[in-house]
């Protein structure tokens, strides 16, 4: 991998039997035919008929009815979603930064509990375990970047932010610790109102620039996931595939996909209280108790410190930006 340009490029990771099989690869950002959509499709289906054998062949032989699963293929969202209704587990667990990163803890807590026999005692509930600024040095980047900005205490920030974004605004929304894993999860996010049926489209032109195959996520209070989707079970995590209710699909166009689902992350006042908050007081100002929910970066990592929050507000056509307890609008 070289860095050369400031964006990673990778070389070949494929033999020339894959080409023989499959045909060409598609160049970088070039056309997706229906070719790729049918290989992307098979392998998914693939995929999932060999993860089904695994789990269902694990609950058998253990009889437990509590799965937890890591690894990189545990963030197929879509196949972790369709774990409790087409199996015998009733409970899933998948740690957020489920690859090498989130491994790694796991190795760490089976030694404690397993190996020293340690009590158990932490649950992790939430992702927010990154780091965290105070408004001071918020204050002073804004500064440094000239920007008008007003500083109001957090409940009427989130009243005034549900009421940009139900006014069609897109918004940059920064706060507290950042999560920790590949999901904005509300602390580094980027928020747009999911009634609108234009809002991808709007999100691709001006900030992200994605495939347009390429669905955006929906945030929603978890006592209110039901209301939506065909399954309550909570995902904090952003890392399962939920069908939304036929019903509410012309409600949230802008987070359901081309087949009806969405990549859900539910919010709970214990455990995202903030976050919490400002879907509420959005559900309250318009009925619907769902946001847009999307990283907060522009074809780069998910921001992390408050200069990079307000270097990519600045680049891009964001409309508002609530950083800590201050709210500048463009």
């Amino acid at each position: 991998m070289s860095w050369e340009g400031g964006e990673p490029t990778i070389g070949t990771l494929f033999s020339a039997k894959l080409i023989e099989a499959l045909g060409e690869p598609r160049a970088p950002r070039g056309e997706v035919t229906q070719m790729h959509m049918d290989v992307a499709a098979s392998l998914q289906v693939m995929l999932e008929e060999a993860e089904f054998a695994l789990v269902n062949r694990l609950q058998r032989q253990t009889g437990q009815h509590v799965l937890c699963m890591a690894g990189g293929v545990a963030l197929n969202s879509v196949f972790n979603g369709k774990v409790i209704p087409n199996t015998a587990f009733d409970e899933i667990y998948i740690h957020p930064a489920s690859g090498d990163a989130g491994t790694a803890l796991g190795v760490c807590y089976y030694i404690y509990h397993q190996v020293l026999n340690q009590p158990r005692a932490y649950v992790m509930n939430d992702a927010y375990t990154g780091p965290e600024y105070s408004n001071d040095v918020i204050r002073t980047e804004l500064d440094r970047y000239g920007l008008k900005y007003v500083q109001i205490e957090h409940d009427q920030l989130v009243k005034r932010a549900a009421e940009i974004i139900a006014g069609g605004s897109v918004m940059g929304w920064y706060q507290g610790r950042m999560e920790w894993g590949p999901r904005a999860l509300g602390n580094r996010s980027i928020i747009a109102d999911p009634r609108r049926d234009d809002m991808k489209d709007i999100l691709n032109a001006r900030i992200k620039h994605r495939e347009k195959f390429r669905p955006f996520a929906p945030s929603i209070l978890l006592e209110a996931t039901g209301d939506y989707f065909d399954q309550s079970y909570p995902d904090p995590f952003m890392i399962k595939v939920y069908n939304v209710l036929a019903e509410k699909r012309k409600e949230i166009p802008a987070v359901t996909h081309v087949d009806g689902t969405g990549r859900l992350q539910t919010v709970d006042k214990q455990h995202a209280p903030l976050y919490w908050s400002l879907i509420n007081a959005f559900g309250e100002l318009t009925g619907t108790p769902v946001i847009l929910n999307t990283s907060f970066n522009e074809n780069e990592p998910i921001v992390q410190s408050p200069a990079e929050a307000i270097d990519c507000f600045a680049r891009t056509h964001m409309d508002a930006l609530a950083i800590g307890n201050f709210l500048t609008v463009k």
